[in-house]
């Protein structure tokens, strides 16, 4: 399909920010945006990059009603000689996809995806910021558009990517971050959509989430939903734990996202000869690792924050200090390697980052 354009009026285009140290995260949005329609029978069709703005859904339309929603998150980066980079993007792609078909929707050839993306990057390439650690966001987002209640698998969807550029994802930056171990909350269970980047999941999160906030914490870590023993995911992010000299993740059983950014510590771990282990991890070995003096770093990975240590953990009423409460060797290493690729500063053993300009 041919990608049609709409110009936005140079009249009506937004000022840029010009203090890209204040850019916080997903606040300030671009000139345009990439839209597409779905309907069962003709499939994707009308693929425009136009002006940003609202989008008209019926008020039955079953995103509406019944969660039908899924998105990913990805970034174009602009590097020191200008050059601007995608990081993995046909990832992205195929985990929308998996999303898509857990969720009952219709899948986007992953080449037209990437393709889309890149056309609205290089369509507002003014936008992505100049400073190492910012970069453009993009959200791609699906949603289930057809005006229907009652719950029935729809036939009508909107696929649309909007960009904004972006800092830091937590105040905190990569300054260790402080999490809560939630015991009367989970994110997702067995045979849930714990795996896909629903929106509903993110939705039940933020109970749990505004709870940790208002004791002082920046996020949440939960816990599987069976047992209530096993660590599963921090807040909106993947978590890794280094006992010893081992580097431990809970494995992808369908009730964790699979992260883009975890499989690239994963490979960038086993590339430097580090012991990787993606397996189950009870919280209550991560406090007795914690109390000996095993437990070495803690931290998140995901696309919005990259790579997020934890200083302090609170389980049942007490606090650990992780490493002294700062960022340790491992994650620092991980955070400056990650953005070293993404900035096309460092080479690229993995084939992850694409050059588009």
């Amino acid at each position: 399909m041919k990608i049609s354009i709409k110009e936005v009026a140079k009249e009506n285009q937004k000022a840029r920010p010009t203090d890209e140290s204040s850019l916080g995260f997903g606040k300030v949005f671009t000139d345009y945006m990439f839209t597409m329609a779905y309907r069962e029978g003709q499939g994707w069709h009308n693929p425009v990059i136009g002006p940003y703005g609202p989008i008209a859904i019926d008020p039955a339309a079953q995103c509406l009603h019944y969660a039908q929603e899924i998105f990913e998150g990805m970034k174009a980066y602009r590097g020191g000689d200008g050059s601007i980079y995608l990081f993995r993007p046909f990832e992205n792609a195929k985990r929308m996809n998996a999303s898509a078909r857990r969720m009952c929707m219709p899948e986007v050839d992953e080449s037209f995806f990437v393709e889309a993306a890149t056309q609205l990057v290089l369509t507002e390439r003014a936008w992505i910021p100049h400073t190492k650690g910012a970069s453009l966001y993009i959200r791609p987002t699906m949603i289930a558009t057809e005006a229907a209640l009652g719950i029935q698998v729809p036939k009508e969807f909107l696929f649309f990517i909007v960009v904004c550029p972006v800092g830091a994802y937590y105040p905190e930056g990569f300054n260790p971050t402080r999490i809560y171990v939630s015991e009367d909350f989970i994110r997702s269970a067995p045979g849930g959509t714990g795996a896909a980047k629903a929106g509903a999941n993110y939705a039940v999160s933020l109970y749990g989430m505004r709870q940790a906030n208002e004791m002082g914490y920046t996020q949440v870590l939960w816990l599987d939903a069976v047992e209530r023993r096993f660590v599963e995911e921090v807040g909106t992010s993947n978590i890794f734990f280094m006992i010893d000299d081992e580097l431990i993740t809970p494995p992808l059983e369908g009730t964790i996202l699979p992260g883009v950014m975890r499989n690239s510590v994963i490979r960038l771990a086993q590339s430097w000869n580090i012991k990787v282990s993606e397996r189950r991890i009870d919280i209550n070995d991560v406090v007795a690792a914690a109390q000996n003096g095993t437990l070495k770093e803690v931290f998140a990975s995901g696309t919005a924050a990259v790579i997020s240590p934890v200083g302090h953990i609170s389980y049942r009423g007490t606090e650990y200090e992780i490493n002294g409460g700062h960022a340790g060797p491992w994650a620092q290493k991980f955070y400056d390697e990650l953005l070293a690729i993404q900035y096309g500063i460092a080479p690229d053993p993995f084939n992850w980052r694409i050059k588009i300009a």
